[in-house]
């Protein structure tokens, strides 16, 4: 009989992040996937909330924590992994392409202080990786196409699929970003949609799609093969690549796309404290027909 996961999930409305509690019933292990940090950036103030709120009840569960699960790179949250790692000892994972993501960045953001090899992670998963948390036993999908280094954990009949896919009502992530690819994006798409089609599948996001008055995050991969507005089954790879890429045009950047890229590409580690003990994170700044300001 498969052994299956508790799942407890966790929804933050200012970033629309869902992150979750997966634990084995019998041991008490446990795995946290995509904890958020509360950021306000008006204020440049971090605080605890959301993932003192995760720990507490994984205290209260008596769940012991040994993993803390990063899907990506995120572009609208900033990670509460180090603190979960701080207070618990879990490691902190995430998928190998992460050094693709790193390499991009870091000339973005000159950040000088960042090595390129994914050591600031504690494991870096390959496709096709296998793990326990406890006794559940955890499998890594790499599904790239949002960025190049998405991955998703697939724990006994549940998959994390991180930004990869949204509800089916509401469709699918945008390839846009750096390392961005929507061919990639569709065929990853298609490698989760041959997962057995009762498999849950666990959203990162959810934005209510119109007409949805409640927010939505776990559906199946039968769900998602039938009713996804973007990419249903019968949806070619031409006809999903030019979607998503007119659809991209139109987007905007998330709003805490600048501080989520320089602090998670650090496994969610702030760029180091200048001479004043302060620290600070980079802007990058463009110059659109106003030649003259930049002299």
């Amino acid at each position: 009989m498969l052994h299956k996961p508790v799942i407890r999930a966790f929804f933050d409305e200012p970033t629309n992040t869902v992150s979750y509690i997966v634990a084995d019933p019998d041991t008490k292990k446990a795995a946290v996937i995509d904890p958020v940090l509360d950021y306000e950036p008006s204020a440049g103030q971090v605080d605890i909330r959301s993932v003192h709120t995760l720990l507490r009840v994984a205290d209260e569960q008596g769940y012991t924590i040994v993993w803390t699960l990063e899907t990506h790179v995120h572009a609208d949250h900033l990670s509460g992994s180090p603190y979960i790692k701080a207070k618990t000892g879990a490691k902190i994972g995430i998928g190998e392409h992460i050094r693709d993501v790193q390499r991009i960045f870091r000339p973005v953001f000159d950040a000088t202080d960042l090595k390129t090899d994914g050591s600031d992670f504690d494991h870096l998963f390959k496709d096709g990786e296998r793990f326990k948390i406890g006794e559940l036993d955890a499998e890594v999908i790499f599904t790239p196409g949002h960025t190049p280094a998405d991955i998703t954990y697939k724990v006994a009949d549940a998959a994390f699929v991180g930004d990869t896919l949204f509800m089916p009502d509401y469709g699918t992530a945008r390839a846009d970003f750096p390392g961005g690819d929507a061919h990639r994006l569709y065929r990853s798409i298609r490698t989760l949609m041959a997962l057995p089609p009762t498999t849950r599948l666990f959203m990162c996001h959810d934005y209510k799609a119109p007409g949805r008055d409640t927010y939505a995050w776990e559906t199946t991969v039968q769900e998602e093969r039938e009713e996804n507005v973007h990419v249903k089954d019968g949806v070619s790879e031409d006809a999903f690549v030019a979607m998503r890429t007119a659809r991209d045009a139109t987007l905007s950047a998330p709003r805490l796309l600048l501080p989520s890229i320089q602090v998670n590409m650090r496994a969610g580690k702030f760029p180091p404290a200048h001479t004043n003990g302060v620290r600070y994170l980079t802007i990058p700044v463009t110059f659109k027909n106003a030649e003259a300001l930049a002299a």
